[in-house]
């Protein structure tokens, strides 16, 4: 079964991703495809940063798709797949479609899929409803083509692709009457008389239309060629083709060009609500993302909402969560953070471990599968355990994550030791990096009590380069606060040799908060905190404590 057939679930991470919620979703998503049916998609929540970066490209994985959002969009309706009809297509064409398809709309769209109007059943009406307007089918340059058709016709003369250019309508009902009503360009309906035939010739008709199967003989083929006349026969007789040939109009010329009410595919939802609460069509063009027609959209439609399916890997806080999570149904959620997750409409399968990094706990779920990840997935999930352990010097590090990260060290066929080296000094380069690119490469939201604070992280291998980083930081940390709208914005800079990290600050209450939870010495707008490695298990549980 290819892709395309199946149900996409995503997986994904929080936003400002770090290498943990980035690798363990492609390494979960990888996982999910080798035991189930349905098709699972691996997403990042937003950038990423330059170590993600290094870990993808070292062991030749594409970057996931960025997908900042999860609010449901036109895409995720199950509107109707409907073709577009050439404008050219007859008014009695477009009649059958519309009873054969059950729907009160048409779209006229060009050969290259390009949305030129539409077309109602309430145009159809009106236009079945002028039967005095003898000029109509010249009016539009009504196709001959569309003529034999609607009249089930032949034609013996003439040329199939011109057009009805000029004249009316005309009934041909006595020679007298052709003489006397008839003008040059008119198109005449007659039947199998001779005489009759050869007046409306004379006449200087553009076509004559032979009813009721007249065939023309040889004296009258030859005399219509002489005089540039073109001749259909049809089994219709007089009255019924009189009263069909108008349904051979061209849509073009009836169709909506104007004031349409359209909608991409990508719209969100609740755009197209609106606009269709202010608009009284029951049916609504839908563009692909190239503007070219796809469908239709109804209100009915939009009763039969595919919620997105998501599994959630490293975080269970709607705070660090995509935006319109709430619009989402949540299949999964593996995380090793504390609780605080987002309400559920059903049970889901919750796998939540106190060890020190998601990636090991997807190593375990691999062996319960008796899986065994290829070299490029394990050396994510190593990368993943190795940059949220900080190389097992921080307090979250657990036996079960060094465990993990030798036995995928070896499945990805690197030295640990050395590819650590690598991918801190990759996570480090702060070249061309903006203050912005720093702090929101790995940002996380809390709400502690009533109170909502920023933590951001970056752990750096030189003392030179946390002064860079915190020369960098400083004067935007205030912009970046309001930025957020968070109360307290905090940014640890972790000297990982060192085992230290000098916090900056901004807020007005965020000292206050700092001299509380660790009777730190605060010098200007920064702080240090010796021993402080880890913002899970060593910064964010004081800071709780002393704001409760």
């Amino acid at each position: 079964m290819s892709h395309d057939s199946k149900h996409t679930i995503t997986v994904i991470g929080h936003t400002h991703p770090d290498t943990d919620s980035v690798c363990s979703a492609i390494a979960y998503a990888w996982l999910k495809n080798q035991t189930c049916e349905a098709h699972y998609e691996a997403n990042c929540a937003g950038s990423i940063n330059r170590e993600t970066a290094f870990a993808l490209d070292y062991f030749g994985v594409a970057h996931p798709q960025i997908c900042e959002d999860v609010i449901p969009l036109l895409r995720d309706v199950a509107f109707r797949r409907q073709p577009g009809i050439s404008p050219e297509t007859s008014v009695l064409e477009a009649w059958n479609q519309m009873r054969d398809l059950d729907i009160s709309s048409l779209c006229i769209t060009d050969p290259e899929g390009e949305l030129l109007g539409l077309v109602s059943l309430n145009n159809l009406a009106k236009a079945n409803m002028d039967l005095l307007d003898a000029s109509m089918l010249a009016a539009a340059r009504t196709p001959y083509r569309n003529i034999v058709k609607t009249l089930k016709g032949s034609m013996i003369t003439g040329d199939i692709d011109s057009c009805l250019t000029t004249g009316r309508i005309i009934v041909g009902t006595s020679s007298a009457r052709l003489w006397s009503a008839a003008h040059p360009g008119d198109l005449i309906l007659t039947s199998d008389q001779l005489d009759l035939q050869t007046c409306a010739i004379s006449c200087g008709a553009s076509c004559v239309v032979l009813c009721c199967g007249a065939q023309p003989t040889d004296s009258i083929i030859s005399f219509a060629r002489q005089k540039q006349c073109t001749i259909i026969t049809t089994a219709y007789d007089t009255y019924q083709a009189a009263r069909l040939i108008n349904t051979a109009l061209p849509v073009r010329h009836l169709m909506r060009k104007e004031g349409l009410a359209s909608f991409y595919i990508n719209t969100p939802l609740e755009d197209v609500k609106k606009t269709m609460v202010k608009v009284r069509f029951q049916y609504f063009p839908v563009l692909d993302e190239t503007g070219k027609y796809c469908g239709v959209v109804s209100r009915r439609n939009l009763m039969d909402l595919k919620r997105r399916q998501l599994i959630l890997v490293d975080h269970n806080e709607k705070t660090q969560a995509v935006e319109g999570l709430e619009e989402a149904e949540i299949l999964e959620i593996i995380d090793h953070h504390r609780l605080g997750g987002p309400e559920t409409d059903s049970p889901v399968v919750f796998r939540n471990m106190p060890v020190g990094c998601t990636s090991t706990i997807i190593y375990h779920i691999f062996q319960e599968h008796q899986r065994k990840p290829p070299r490029e997935i394990a050396g994510l999930m190593l990368s993943a355990i190795l940059s949220d352990t900080l190389k097992f010097r921080s307090p979250t590090s657990t036996t079960l994550d060094r465990i993990a990260a030798y036995a995928l060290a070896e499945l990805a066929e690197v030295s640990l030791d050395d590819y650590a080296d690598k991918l801190f000094e990759a996570g480090s380069d702060l070249t061309g990096k903006t203050a912005e690119d720093v702090l929101f490469s790995d940002f996380k939201e809390f709400h502690l009590g009533e109170t909502k604070v920023g933590i951001a992280q970056m752990c750096l291998m030189t003392s030179k380069t946390c002064a860079e980083a915190e020369a960098l930081l400083l004067p935007y940390l205030e912009t970046a606060r309001e930025k957020t709208g968070v109360a307290a914005l905090f940014f640890m800079l972790t000297n990982t040799p060192e085992q230290s990290t000098r916090v900056l600050f901004a807020g007005k209450d965020a000292a206050e908060m700092l001299t509380a939870a660790f009777q730190a010495a605060i010098s200007g707008r920064t702080a240090d905190l010796p021993g402080v490695v880890s913002r899970k298990k060593q910064f964010l549980p004081p800071l709780k404590s002393a704001i409760r």
